[in-house]
């Protein structure tokens, strides 16, 4: 039985909002200086690799959600009751950073034809500032990389896209006894919402694609916050709508529509994110699958993106968790991905 070491190592940093970031990176970076790794940057994320030219990378982000009231443990202290392994972040994705660790000690190294680049990232749950920081540094990605975020050990190839929007509604305070002398920010929110909805679901939704678990682009309102009082005309309204995208030119058409209903509705829009659906094509696995989701491989360009993480998905959870059993396939799954990558040794049907 493989230890859980390095998982219980990780769940005791307290990564909320970065808070022992440094801990953590200082952690992982001794770790792999004793198996002959290079530290090639160190801050706020690490970059560590071995050997020349780079053929696969690994890509973990440290940072973990906040947890709520509710915990039957200490969210900081990896606890096996049975078969499962509680802790923060054990699922989403210490779990996924612990056993490719794991999986990359059990690898005999000086036998890889080509070298490996394993990469740390920060701020994931909030803005993705790691992997932003990376990319903007012009980081050049190996042709496979391997992300650790949770799938229960489904291998995902793809991702939808993400339409983010912010939205701003001006209007006219006025008594509500009176609302001809106002201009109702609320009100033109609604029919901006209203008029959205109804272009999303006679020219988006209809358009649907099997390759994704929810075969179409979805559409959210998720947040709406307006007014002053309950009995003034509102004078503003912020409103929050996010698309996650199933074909590509939705994005245009979206956008298109916005612009039109923004003009309509005296709206000002900001868009705060824009990211399109990907499907990589790989000799790896046999089938297509997917994540609704948004992750760090959505951000960057690598030949082949591979998504495969632990289970069940307790992300964001109260007591979060993995089972024992899906962390040890996982890190033979990791182990299996890095022979096919270097020793080239896959025959037909021979698949992750």
């Amino acid at each position: 039985m493989k230890s859980n070491k390095i998982l219980k190592d990780l769940i005791k940093f307290n990564t909320i909002k970065d808070k022992e970031n440094e801990g953590i990176i200082n952690y992982i970076e001794s770790y792999l200086l004793k198996l002959n790794f290079k530290t090639e940057y160190k801050g706020k994320y690490l970059i560590m690799s071995i050997g020349k030219n780079a053929k696969m990378g690994f890509l973990g982000h440290t940072d973990t959600v906040e947890y709520i009231e509710g915990w039957n443990s200490n969210p900081f202290e990896l606890t096996q009751i049975d078969n499962k392994l509680y802790g923060l972040g054990a699922c989403d994705m210490k779990g996924g950073i612990a056993a490719f660790l794991q999986a990359i000690s059990e690898i005999n190294l000086k036998e890889l034809n080509d070298g490996m680049k394993l990469y740390f990232t920060y701020d994931e749950e909030i803005g993705f500032s790691g992997i932003y920081d990376i990319i903007n540094s012009n980081e050049k990605f190996p042709e496979v990389m391997v992300f650790g975020e949770p799938t229960n050990n489904e291998v995902l190839i793809g991702s939808k896209g993400l339409l983010e929007y912010e939205l701003k509604f001006k209007g006219i305070k006025a008594h509500s006894s009176n609302p001809a002398k106002g201009k109702s920010a609320n009100m033109n929110a609604v029919k901006f919402i209203m008029e959205l909805d109804k272009f999303y679901n006679e020219e988006i939704k209809k358009y649907k694609d099997n390759v994704y678990e929810i075969p179409y682009t979805t559409m959210n309102v998720g947040t709406i916050y307006g007014g002053s009082a309950k009995n003034s005309v509102s004078a503003n309204c912020e409103v929050s709508i996010d698309f996650r995208i199933a074909n590509k030119k939705h994005i245009r058409e979206i956008k298109e529509e916005i612009e039109i209903l923004s003009r309509k509705y005296e709206c000002e829009i900001n868009l705060i994110e824009e990211i399109e659906p990907y499907i990589d094509k790989t000799d790896l696995v046999d089938t297509v699958k997917t994540a609704n989701f948004i992750t760090e491989a959505s951000f960057m360009k690598a030949k082949t993106r591979i998504i495969l993480g632990a289970g069940p998905i307790t992300a964001h959870e109260v007591n979060e968790y993995i089972t024992e059993e899906s962390y040890l396939k996982l890190i033979e799954q990791y182990k299996e991905i890095i022979k096919k990558v270097y020793y080239k040794s896959n025959k037909k049907g021979d698949k992750i």
